[in-house]
């Protein structure tokens, strides 16, 4: 048994690192597989390794370093610590610096969106460097809300000069003609997901105008054939209802200074013959492509409420895959 003793010469700053309860202890110890006892102004750290130890007296020097440099008062919540204890011991030499470079802040909300994850913290990585970025997981793992949170900073910085939001609108055949109203209420049901995104982070007349003014454009699928998207940030949310073909005629829309994210989850595909997705397809064919990444997000990226992530993980273990 090794121990390690890891002291705090600020109340405060011991309080917020242990957390209400020592809830934050208690996250920290399931995910490193240490045991953390607090004792005054002090952590004893007990494993059963001394590189078990190391990691975990490390991950208490940046949890208070990155506590030190949040606003006064506010408390490190339950996915921060999950996010920096995970990417610690998944072998990430993380700096608060670092983990402060994926902040993304947006002033029409006064909003500051962290990844909360490794593979949310990649994700945004992977939007970052390469043109066209794949999230692929369950539900709740942040893949559409991060695409749309990015887009909206490249669009508000001036790296883009419009973002377009598409999905496939399976449950009518792409054939939207029969339904009734102009484009915008015929598509509205099939994009509701973006448009939540979309007003959480900016004012509804802040929407209102951009799309007015065509600086956000929303349409399905089959509306991008033919088009070659220069400037923008392209959003393909739901991609497993894609067919290979649509896929195929979408990706080859790239243009000048553009960035595509496209998000999925091939548990859930709509289409009649589910072998034919296109996002499968090209998981297959595009994956040692430079200039494409592909995240998998799991059941651990869940960042909805609690009882979400053990939804999906009842699902995936009874078999249920529709």
């Amino acid at each position: 048994m090794y121990q390690e003793s890891f002291e705090i010469d600020d109340t405060t700053l011991y309080k917020r690192l242990c957390g209400h309860k020592d809830k934050n202890l208690r996250h920290i110890e399931h995910i490193l597989g240490v045991t953390l006892i607090p004792r005054g102004n002090t952590i004893i750290i007990q494993s059963e390794t001394e590189a078990e130890a190391d990691k975990a007296m490390e991950l208490l020097h940046l949890l208070s370093d990155y506590i030190s440099n949040k606003e006064p008062g506010k408390e490190i919540d339950d996915f921060e610590v999950k996010y920096i204890t995970s990417s610690l011991k998944s072998g990430q030499k993380l700096k608060v610096d670092d983990i402060n470079s994926l902040k993304i802040y947006i002033p029409d909300t006064n909003r500051t969106i962290v990844p909360r994850t490794v593979n949310q913290a990649n994700y945004l990585r992977a939007i970052n460097r390469s043109p066209i970025t794949f999230g692929i997981g369950p539900a709740g793992t942040g893949k559409t809300y991060l695409a749309v949170v990015a887009a909206i900073n490249y669009f508000l910085k001036g790296k883009v000069e419009r973002i377009i939001l598409t999905r496939p609108a399976v449950e009518a055949g792409e054939n939207l003609g029969f339904l009734p109203g102009d484009l915008v209420q015929k598509i509205n049901p099939y994009l509701r997901p973006l448009y939540d995104a979309l007003f959480e982070l900016l004012s509804m007349d802040r929407v209102a105008s951009y799309i007015e003014k065509g600086y956000i454009e929303i349409a399905p699928l089959a509306y991008m054939r033919g088009r070659t998207l220069n400037n923008a940030y392209i959003i393909l949310d739901e991609a497993q209802n894609t067919t290979v073909s649509q896929m195929k005629m979408f990706l080859t829309r790239l243009g000048v200074n553009s960035k595509f994210v496209i998000s999925g989850d091939v548990t859930q595909i709509d289409l009649a013959k589910p072998l034919n997705s296109g996002l499968i397809h090209c998981q297959k064919i595009l994956k040692n492509i430079d200039g494409i990444e592909f995240i998998q997000f799991s059941k651990e990226d869940i960042s909805r409420h609690p009882v979400v992530e053990k939804i999906v993980a009842a699902y995936e273990e009874s078999g249920y895959n529709e």
